[in-house]
């Protein structure tokens, strides 16, 4: 039996357009295409029409296959396929659980390479009009999940929740209250803007203003939806909503009004 290689291919968050070149050329070579529920059926459009689609992903905590059973799909089809892609949304490298993926086809002795795409964050980011770093605001960023492995404690906010950070946290789930209650208790200002944002480059995003004591009154925003927290915020938020503003300037923050 022949030796096939694994392209884990990062699909971005959803837009083609969004795609890197090197994702659409390895997409329209491809055998078989191992696809997240994420991928954009405008990103599966991409594929060679000789490939095999086959969707293995999960949404909303209902699993197709578990991660397992999806590292033992990627070993079975590069024993007959010349070229598999799996396709996951956003970067395979950013909550893609690319690591135990690499690991099984490591152990197997199977060829792959890695192709990143345009992490959501960065797209969301893009969206608002917002840079993750300010070299006046937010000298690092954080990129965390609400959800935590099985038997992994909560993260620690308290190590992290300084002023100069910008906190992205994907997978924020339905209860947007706990996040804000965490943050505030770690010491944020309970006024420290966010913005969230919701199925990024799609035709359904959408983007809400708000802060951390306002986020537990917020209406969930469909899946999948990420939540960028921090003073980068403000000026973003002000420019598209001059109301924001008010409540951003009320809170005492060091941040300057915003240039028109």
């Amino acid at each position: 039996m022949g030796m096939g290689k694994v392209y884990l291919v990062g699909a971005g968050p959803g837009d083609p357009d969004l795609l890197t070149v090197k994702a659409v050329r390895v997409l329209q070579s491809a055998d078989v295409v191992l696809h997240d529920s994420l991928v954009s059926p405008e990103v599966l459009a991409l594929a060679s029409p000789r490939a095999e689609l086959i969707h293995i992903g999960k949404r909303c905590g209902r699993k197709l296959l578990t991660q397992d059973e999806i590292n033992s799909v990627l070993v079975h089809y590069a024993g007959s396929k010349a070229i598999v892609v799996r396709l996951k949304g956003g970067d395979p490298l950013i909550f893609g659980r690319a690591a135990e993926e690499i690991g099984a086809l490591r152990a197997a002795g199977i060829p792959f390479e890695v192709v990143p795409g345009i992490s959501s964050s960065i797209a969301a980011a893009a969206a608002a009009r917002l840079s993750l770093t300010d070299r006046r605001h937010a000298s690092q960023v954080l990129f965390t999940t609400a959800h935590r492995a099985p038997g992994k404690m909560a993260l620690d906010w308290t190590s992290i929740a300084a002023g100069n950070t910008t906190i992205v946290v994907y997978m924020t789930g339905s209860d947007y209250a706990q996040l804000g209650n965490s943050l505030i208790d770690a010491g944020l200002e309970p006024r420290t803007p966010c913005a969230v944002v919701s199925c990024v480059s799609q035709p359904g995003q959408q983007l809400r203003w708000s802060s951390l004591d306002l986020l537990p009154k917020e209406r969930a925003l469909p899946a999948p939806a990420l939540i960028i927290v921090g003073k980068v915020v403000a000026s973003a938020a002000a420019l598209d909503d001059a109301g924001i503003w008010d409540q951003i300037a009320a809170s005492g923050l060091d941040i300057p009004a915003p240039e028109a």
